[in-house]
């Protein structure tokens, strides 16, 4: 069985957002336009720049590079920074 991908970060961010949900005292909602429209300088996540999603010694069709893109999306979350962040634009 594989762990990786997306059967591993639905729960971590489900996690994540449980933790959050009890910290604001209160349900986020609908998050994705929030996350998308946070500002850069907001640091809330990691920007992953090297690698692709190969799987087959092929080099994967999407590569990651800086900022959003199809192979790691907005990045690996910072936790703390990610909750600050939203907290300002709840």
């Amino acid at each position: 069985m594989v762990n990786d991908g997306t059967s591993a970060v639905a729960p971590l961010w489900a996690g994540l957002i449980a933790l959050f949900n009890q910290k604001l005292g209160h349900q986020l909602g609908q998050l994705h336009p929030v996350l998308y429209s946070l500002p850069a300088n907001a640091n809330a996540f990691r920007d992953i720049t090297v690698g692709n999603n190969d799987i087959t010694g092929q080099n994967g069709p999407y590569q990651a590079g800086v900022g959003w893109d199809a192979c790691t999306g907005l990045g690996s979350p910072d936790g703390v920074k990610l909750l600050n962040a939203l907290i300002t634009q709840l």
